[in-house]
């Protein structure tokens, strides 16, 4: 589903920062480094243009997809045995109802201040996409991290090896304008690199864990709660690393790298490590 689009100043930024870093790259640094017009410089700009317009893509789906919104005639079947986990609130175990959008709330479903309504498998709110990251983009909101950390230390590599060029020739051809194009772009990529870098480790280790951000520090609380009770806590949707991994970007290794959500269902219901168990019980 697609969200109608509308004006965001991060969003601008963000867009902003790309083409920046896209043109600094192609025509600064491959260009003073290896020549654009010789071969190692086509392939570094083949290269290097084709994951700035992977980045690109999945930035605009992530915006533009609809991150799951909970049906109308959502209810949630206490009787039903094949689902084992129906979260309640905090306090008075009561199923979990949201008193804004006046409805049940799907397992791993939150409300979101920013959006006004309740999120699938909410993540969290993301300023620079301008879109609440959920059931249905999260693996497009990880896959575009992915491509831009790469990205970043690509350009930055870049730079770093054009800087080798003759110095003197260069001030001879271009004067101050080079200079000021590598102190705004070391500005941007240093600081991109390092956290997003952080960014795409802290989702890896969500999805190796089949957790969200929200889940993360409510796991936090309900394993202090558990020890101090005497028990151990698991989190229920992890179902082991690889079929963790399988859940978020798909059953094939190769469309990892691809937007595709063919594999994510509807959002109302989750593998958890109870089925496993009953599985394994029933063999």
């Amino acid at each position: 589903m697609k969200r109608p689009l509308s004006f965001s100043l991060p969003v601008t930024v963000v867009v902003s920062a790309i083409l920046y870093i896209y043109l600094s790259t192609i025509f600064v640094f491959i260009d003073r480094w290896f020549g654009l017009m010789s071969s190692p410089g086509i392939m570094n700009a083949v290269v290097f243009t084709a994951l700035a317009l992977m980045s690109v893509f999945n930035y605009a789906i992530a915006i533009l997809t609809d991150p799951g919104r909970v049906p109308p005639s959502f209810m949630p079947d206490i009787e039903d045995s094949d689902n084992p986990v129906h979260e309640i609130k905090r306090k008075g175990g009561d199923l979990r109802f949201c008193q804004k959008c006046s409805h049940f709330k799907p397992p791993r479903a939150h409300h979101c201040r920013v959006c006004r309504r309740c999120v699938l498998r909410m993540d969290h709110h993301c300023i620079w996409i301008s879109n609440c990251v959920g059931h249905a983009n999260y693996k497009v909101f990880f896959v575009f991290v992915a491509y831009a950390v790469i990205a970043c230390i690509y350009s930055l590599v870049l730079l770093v090896g054009s800087l080798t060029v003759d110095p003197q020739k260069d001030e001879l051809q271009s004067g101050d304008s080079f200079r000021t194009i590598y102190v705004i772009s070391g500005l941007l990529l240093v600081p991109l690199s390092v956290a997003l870098g952080v960014l795409l480790g802290w989702h890896v280790y969500l999805i190796l864990q089949n957790k969200t951000t929200i889940e993360y520090h409510e796991g936090v609380r309900a394993m202090w709660l558990a020890e101090k009770g005497g028990h151990v806590y698991k989190h229920p949707y992890d179902v082991g690393a690889y079929e963790n991994l399988t859940t978020v970007l798909g059953p094939s290794i190769f469309c990892w790298g691809c937007p595709t959500s063919g594999h994510i269902g509807s959002g109302l219901r989750f593998r958890t490590a109870y089925d496993s168990m009953n599985s394994a019980s029933v063999r």
